[in-house]
């Protein structure tokens, strides 16, 4: 470790378990030397960390520091200033750094393996549904980009453009992809000659580049992200919507069963559906700290509006051997989840403390810390305890627990309980001494708040016991979240109700005419209203942009009735056909 991080962490490493060592202290000096000579230097990499959270989608003026913010590494409160909270979770934890472009994120190995289990676990589920995954080239020209004309005018602000080959300009600029359909679907005109040769179902792991932005926010809104997209061809399309929903219930899998995110299955309104498609289904996600929605993942039916373009046609397998019918258009999906499932999850389970990491996809699920070493310890004791803290990893480790342990020199065990809690590690064990002689481990859960982690388990019942506790870490992860979630959900026919329900952080399901024209109004009439209720102008940390649609969840309550209900909106004159969820979003 070098002095520099040595330094970052004795700042937040003192607590009752220890003292700082002069080890610690001298390292503490040097990185304040450091920080001082640096101050000179250009930062590289840096510009967004250093940019004021009123640039970065959050809040303005000088940020708040919590009581006692030293001995914890966070030094912002996630419910007073969330934007800086959420970036210095993500850089502290350890999940991500910055790059030297506007936009762009390093993703360090802590993320690199969230996103590595969720495309394993995503992968095995579509390979079962027959999906191959193939890699097609990251540029596109620009005239099969602009063959599809809705399509691309729907990203046509976010495409980046090759002009030059070195120091030579190019006859003709090259985008690199927002997404595949148009650098895809001309191969799959040339590839489907039969209806034989249908269902063809491809998919990718890539990254994609969409530029036009002006407040770039780490997994949520990046330049490059990664992701998967599907690209699928059917007969029919009866085939096509049936494989819609199967994608969209793995994507709410992800979010549910490994990262422990509850999550809204719904469709979008014709106004938020993808560009070019027919219809979007979505996963709708919720964020506590914000009262603010978040899309999850997209499961498109695009028609056969692709396939027109393209000429992607086939036989009709009706016809008889002497009839001549016209050639069918295939029916075509696209559907794609990306790094942002991270964001999500750090934005729901983290706290003041740092990241929560749920016990299915973090990269350690068990630290093992030696206490009560003393300087009095004789080299041959600790020894002794390290070879029993060694065995109790292995025993874990042969119940394939992702399981370390932390001898590290030098540092107190309080200060390695906050490195550890710091960087979310689901469940942390603590042996010495006192343990050894009493045949167990203490134990210590992330999830919870210090004065309700602790508990014991006994060494012979470590393999059982250890897996049980991070499932119910896990379920209760999932458990707290949902009850948020569903707490927040107001159910709102009259629109009085509305903005303040907003106000009070809710999203809020409503009887909708589900028009384009009425969700701009009720768009801008939140937003306004927002204004008039608030003693200051909104800050771009609240959204004041107003409340837009999220979904048509496919569960809908009762209480509409049709050709009776109207539409909540007071300047729209029509009648309800569904209820809508509504709120701010990202």
């Amino acid at each position: 470790m070098s002095a520099a991080e040595q330094g970052d962490l004795v700042s937040r490493g003192k607590e009752s378990h220890g003292e700082v060592s002069e080890e610690q202290a001298q390292a503490s000096k040097e990185i304040k030397k450091q920080k001082q000579e640096k101050k000179k230097e250009k930062p590289i990499g840096k510009a967004e960390a250093n940019t004021p959270t009123s640039k970065m989608g959050g809040g303005g003026g000088k940020k708040k520091k919590m009581e006692g913010a030293a001995l914890i590494g966070i030094d912002v409160a996630k419910e007073t200033d969330f934007p800086e909270w959420y970036q210095q979770v993500l850089l502290k934890g350890d999940m991500l750094d910055y790059y030297d472009i506007s936009g762009c994120y390093i993703l360090k190995p802590a993320s690199q393996f969230i996103w590595d289990e969720i495309r394993a676990w995503f992968d095995a589920k579509i390979k079962k549904m027959g999906v191959k995954n193939c890699s097609f080239p990251l540029f596109v020209s620009e005239d099969v980009l602009n063959k599809e004309k809705s399509h691309i005018e729907g990203f046509a602000a976010e495409v980046a453009w090759v002009t030059h080959g070195g120091s030579t300009k190019l006859e003709k600029k090259i985008a690199i992809r927002p997404t595949s359909e148009t650098v895809m679907y001309p191969y799959y005109a040339k590839w489907i000659q039969s209806y034989r040769d249908l269902p063809l179902k491809l998919n990718q792991w890539n990254s994609v580049v969409r530029w036009e932005f002006k407040h770039p926010q780490p997994f949520l809104r990046t330049r490059e992200f990664h992701w998967q997209e599907g690209h699928t061809a059917h007969l029919t399309k009866e085939g096509a919507d049936k494989e819609v929903l199967e994608i969209l219930e793995h994507y709410a899998n992800v979010y549910e069963q490994l990262l422990a995110v509850p999550v809204m299955r719904g469709r979008k309104t014709d106004k938020e559906r993808f560009a070019g498609g027919l219809y979007t289904t979505t996963v709708e996600g919720y964020i506590p700290a914000t009262g603010r929605g978040i899309q999850g993942g997209t499961s498109h039916c695009l028609g056969q509006n692709f396939s027109k373009m393209f000429g992607i046609t086939v036989q009709d397998p009706s016809a008889k051997a002497d009839e001549k019918k016209d050639p069918l258009f295939v029916w075509q999906n696209s559907w794609g989840l990306s790094t942002r499932v991270i964001g999500v999850m750090v934005m729901i389970h983290g706290d003041n403390r740092g990241l929560v990491v749920p016990p299915r996809i973090s990269e350690v699920q068990v630290v093992i810390v030696p206490v009560g070493v003393t300087a009095k310890m004789s080299d041959d004791d600790k020894q002794a305890l390290h070879k029993e803290i060694t065995g109790l990893q292995e025993v874990l480790r042969a119940v394939d627990i992702r399981c370390e342990t932390d001898f590290r020199e030098g540092y107190s065990p309080g200060w390695k309980f906050n490195d550890w809690e710091l960087k979310g590690v689901p469940l942390r064990l603590e042996f010495g001494p006192g343990e050894s002689k009493g045949h167990f481990v203490t134990t210590s859960r992330r999830d919870l708040p210090k004065e309700e982690s602790k508990g014991q388990i006994a060494i012979t019942e470590l393999n059982t016991a250890v897996p049980e506790l991070l499932e119910k870490i896990q379920a209760d992860l999932y458990e707290r979240a949902d009850a948020q979630f569903k707490s927040h959900i107001k159910q709102i026919t009259n629109w009085d109700e509305f903005v303040p329900a907003l106000n009070d952080k809710n999203v809020c399901l409503i009887p909708h005419c589900l028009t384009e024209e009425c969700e701009d109004q009720v768009k801008d009439l939140s937003a306004r209203k927002a204004e008039e209720q608030s003693d200051v102008p909104q800050d771009e940390r609240a959204p004041s942009m107003g409340a837009k649609s999220l979904c048509i969840p496919f569960e809908q309550p009762a209480g509409i009735e049709k050709g009776v209900t109207k539409c909540t909106n007071p300047q729209c004159s029509r009648l309800a056909e569904a209820w809508c969820l509504f709120g701010r979003s990202y």
